[in-house]
């Protein structure tokens, strides 16, 4: 299970010695004396600490103020906010929390949750009344052991209607609602008030891999692998491998079934652990070896400077992996599904991948994280204060890596996801997959569903969890489990 980097004041070699998926374990971290005190630890002291460690390891180290012109009593949070570089543009992602053990766990894909995505959305021209459009349902959850599934739609939550002026009351941070279900009844939204269920919040391993198949289009000549992939994440504390190996097992059968087409849906995926990228794309890539290289980084100077001058000018880079069960040998592109939620290291894997085949990406433009991070807590557990913190940047083979904005990285084709209610992963007129069908000149079958959808005004950009989260943006420079 991960623990993060136990980090006292910096030193360079300490922190790489923690870096799991380096080649590096021959380095011998020279310690500095830490100093321990029995009573509660001042802002001055935490601050002190996140400082040292920002100066030492951030990747805009080098933008950091004066450690002299800050108040170090403030509170870490405010202190914190304060050495982040350009917030709003640039480093949208690291953060600091005072329960690292919480936070521990979310990387490790153990969250208490209803296990709901939806898009929230009005559903009616007044503008007024708001509707739950469930976009998908994590495997093992408690919505899904309630029944509930993609394309259903939530109109009360406890009982009432959601509106403009009560849909935040409810939905914020609540163990246990109920939940009353609607339907779509030609232009309408109607409110079933027999479908009322009861759901509370559990602790639950989320599984990465939420849908899989193989669309089968033998009269056009195509069989279409389809993927649903909701993060990056090798596997569980019991089974380090779980996730990764499942994966491998995927494309097994695709690759044995005679896949020549593949959808990896990554319109929920906010990214993970880099190794589980690398996995992946390594299953995925055509035109590519484990000589090839899938991504490469870059740190701050100073860590530059080291990692050449230990392992040579090809240090920061990283390859493809040696994966038996390689589907790209089938293909001659990928198409990836995308949304505002896509992010880190899923677009990793689209970056990664350009250089060697085409990658037909289908959806809205993604999040724009190309950072990779660490988690790091004190070594000496003096406080629960822990930091994910932006370490550097990735690129792709030909250095390309022009996506690290608010704009992300804009789709091949464009395609509005709020056609409502959301139809079943890999239907024919899910208008994601419909555009891939376009793209490969196969009309939807005449068998395929064809129901009521209506086009709704969603209230945000990404789709939403539970309590009005939005999805985290992680790229994770370590395996997790050791």
């Amino acid at each position: 299970m991960i623990t993060g980097r136990k980090l006292g004041p910096l030193s360079l070699a300490l922190l790489l010695l923690w870096v799991a998926s380096c080649k590096r374990d021959s380095i011998e971290p020279t310690l500095p004396v830490a100093t321990t005190t029995s009573t509660t630890p001042s802002n001055s002291t935490i601050n002190s600490w996140v400082y040292e460690l920002m100066k030492d390891a951030y990747f805009w180290a080098n933008q950091l103020p004066a450690q002299t012109s800050l108040n170090s009593s403030r509170s870490p949070f405010s202190y914190f906010e304060g050495l982040v570089y350009q917030r709003n543009t640039l480093d949208r992602f690291s953060i600091i929390t005072d329960d690292i053990e919480a936070l521990k766990k979310e990387f490790n894909g153990v969250n208490k949750i209803f296990g709901l995505q939806y898009q929230l959305a009005y559903t009616d021209p007044s503008q007024t009344t708001i509707g739950l459009f469930i976009s998908q349902v994590v495997k093992g959850s408690p919505a899904e052991a309630a029944g509930l599934h993609r394309g259903d739609i939530i109109m009360k939550v406890n009982g009432q209607e959601l509106t403009n002026g009560n849909y935040a009351t409810l939905l914020r941070e609540s163990d246990q609602i109920s939940v009353t279900l609607g339907h779509l009844e030609g232009d309408s939204f109607w409110i079933d008030n027999q479908k009322t269920l009861s759901i509370t919040k559990a602790e639950v391993n989320e599984s990465p891999i939420a849908y899989s198949s193989i669309i089968d289009k033998s009269r056009y000549g195509k069989k279409i692998g389809y993927l649903v992939y909701t993060q990056f994440l090798p596997g569980t504390e019991a089974s380090p491998k779980l996730y990764d190996d499942q994966l491998r097992s995927i494309f097994a059968d695709f690759k044995a079934k005679g896949v020549n087409e593949l959808v990896l849906d990554l319109r929920f995926n906010g990214g993970g652990f880099i190794s589980s990228a690398e996995t992946l794309a390594s299953l995925a890539g055509a035109n590519i070896s484990p000589n090839n290289v899938f991504y490469k980084e870059r740190w701050n100077d100073r860590y530059n400077a080291f990692f050449q001058r230990q392992d040579g000018p090809n240090a920061l880079n990283h390859n493809f992996l040696n994966e038996p069960n390689r589907l790209g040998g089938n293909l001659s592109r990928v198409f990836i599904l995308t949304s505002r939620n896509t992010a880190s290291a899923s677009e990793l894997v689209i970056n990664g991948l350009k250089p060697y085949m085409p990658v037909i990406t289908i959806g809205d433009n993604t999040a724009g994280k190309n950072l990779f991070g660490t988690l790091i807590e004190d070594d000496e557990d003096r406080w629960k204060w822990g930091i994910y913190l932006m370490l550097g940047q990735t690129a792709n083979a030909n250095g390309e890596s022009d996506y690290g904005t608010t704009d992300g990285i804009t789709p091949t084709f464009k395609v509005t996801d709020n056609r409502v209610p959301f139809r079943d992963f890999g239907d024919d007129n899910e208008p994601l997959f419909n555009k891939v069908l376009q793209v490969l000149e196969i009309p939807a079958s005449p068998t395929a569903r064809i129901g009521a959808t209506s086009r709704v005004t969603p209230l945000a950009d990404e789709f939403l969890q539970d309590n009005l989260r939005t999805s985290e943006k992680r790229m994770i420079r370590e395996s997790p489990f050791r």
